[in-house]
């Protein structure tokens, strides 16, 4: 076999390869003869028909099916003698194919890039570190009391904080326009959930009043016909209704299905949930940091082909979340240039991981996956479901594995870091985090 191996540019390379006439020629002959033994030619007897006639109505496609197998497991017997690593399947960009003569192809492919730096030795590192205060279990608290909250119907002026039913319709120029009308609408005053001024302009007004109220579009507005424009709209206030909030007592703390049904269990539950969502940002900084100094310390090229798939892979997660929040799939943008640099990332990150597991020989600690898949399934109903379902088929798992494998690539390369702790608030730690974003 002869390999001649040519640099196309970054990644690329196109590689040509002849194979003896020889090695086409056995293999054609072998299958043809296999044919014979089993053909069925009319006035001949099974087997008994003429080589020639079996060549003349096989042999085209015989040298075809043969021509592709030998393609596809020369290739990889080439690229392997010449020390490549393929990243997505090859391209056949010619073929010569004559039956007596040398077998030749090329094939154009991307190789995966070579990972310079495996560590972040000597890399500063900021960890932070946190605590759980009174005052953050409180605000926890009141944020599930607000998310209880209760309406009731008041015979008073509207003021901040109260939810209005009403009617509207809007007019531009005197006249009616598409979308600016609705009847029952729902409107919590203070929410900001309509143009500036609109809710402003129903602050006092009492349950059935009607008032007319000017605004002005922003000139970034998206409806472009109402970009910047002024309109008047008239508005029916139908009913009022108030907030209610429920009381902290251990009747409240009964609604949540805690162990302890008590204002103390509940507060008990919430610094514990607090706890853990304090340690995963922790773990989410530190590591977002090891992958960005990863990232800028190996300027990766990426294989075309693996971003492609990539950028394929995020349009379907976001098809899959918008599914779960209700919405149809349809909404998901689909230019693919918006998720390219996402993708890139994502794959140089994936492929600097992969290149640290290889070269240290590393695999994910089954007593760490199953840690976390037991902590997965405290949220479900029934927890130990969840557990067997994992543990019944080993793939199954991969996806956890990878991220526990990740873990654990990072708290070994933090080994030889520069750590610095950094003390912050846990409402700091997870209302305003560094300029990062997510990666895996």
């Amino acid at each position: 076999m002869q390999i001649s191996v040519e640099a196309t540019g970054g990644l690329g390379r196109r590689m040509t390869v002849a194979l003896p006439a020889e090695r086409l020629e056995s293999e054609v002959s072998a299958r043809l003869q296999r044919i014979l033994r089993t053909s069925h030619l009319p006035g001949f007897r099974p087997g008994k028909a003429p080589m020639r006639l079996v060549e003349a109505q096989y042999a085209g496609k015989i040298m075809e099916e043969v021509a592709g197998d030998l393609i596809q497991s020369s290739f990889y017997e080439a690229v392997a003698g010449q020390g490549l690593k393929p990243a997505g399947g090859p391209t056949v960009e010619s073929r010569l194919l004559k039956r007596g003569e040398a077998l030749q192809y090329t094939v154009v492919f991307e190789v995966y890039p070579e990972v310079q730096r495996l560590d972040i030795s000597g890399s500063r590192i900021e960890r932070p570190v946190s605590g759980i205060t009174d005052a953050d279990i409180d605000r926890t608290i009141e944020s599930l009391r607000q998310q209880r909250m209760t309406w009731t119907g008041v015979q008073r002026a509207a003021r901040a904080g109260d939810r209005l039913v009403i009617d509207f319709e809007g007019r531009k120029g005197g006249v009616s326009f598409e979308g600016g009308r609705a009847k029952g609408f729902r409107l919590v005053l203070g929410d900001r959930s309509l143009v500036d001024g609109f809710e402003e302009g129903l602050v006092g007004a009492m349950p059935g009043e009607t008032r007319n109220i000017t605004v002005q579009f922003p000139a970034d507005y998206r409806d472009k016909s109402l970009a910047g424009q002024t309109v008047e709209f008239e508005v029916r206030v139908n009913s009022i209704e108030e907030p209610v909030l429920p009381n902290v007592d251990d009747e409240f703390a009964r609604g949540f299905g805690i162990k302890d049904a008590t204002v103390a269990g509940l507060r008990s539950e919430v610094r514990a949930n607090l706890e853990r969502e304090m340690g995963d940002q922790v773990r989410v900084r530190v590591r977002d940091q090891v992958f960005n100094l990863l990232l800028q310390q190996n300027e990766l090229p990426v294989p075309a082909a693996l971003e492609e798939a990539e950028i394929d892979r995020l349009i379907t997660v976001a098809g899959d979340n918008l599914e779960a929040q209700g919405l149809p799939r349809g909404r998901v943008p689909q230019d693919r240039a918006r998720y390219a640099d996402e993708a890139r990332r994502r794959v140089a990150l994936g492929l600097i991981l992969a290149e640290i597991v290889r070269s240290r020989g590393m695999v994910a600690d089954p007593s760490q996956v199953r840690a976390r898949v037991e902590r997965l399934a405290e949220s479900y109903e029934s927890p130990q479901e969840f557990i067997d379902w994992h543990y019944a088929e080993p793939n199954r798992l991969s996806q956890i594995e990878s991220l526990v494998l990740e873990e654990q690539v990072v708290t070994v390369l933090l080994e030889a870091a520069d750590i610095h702790d950094r003390t912050m608030s846990f409402e700091e730690l997870v209302g305003r985090s560094p300029d990062r974003q997510e990666t895996r």
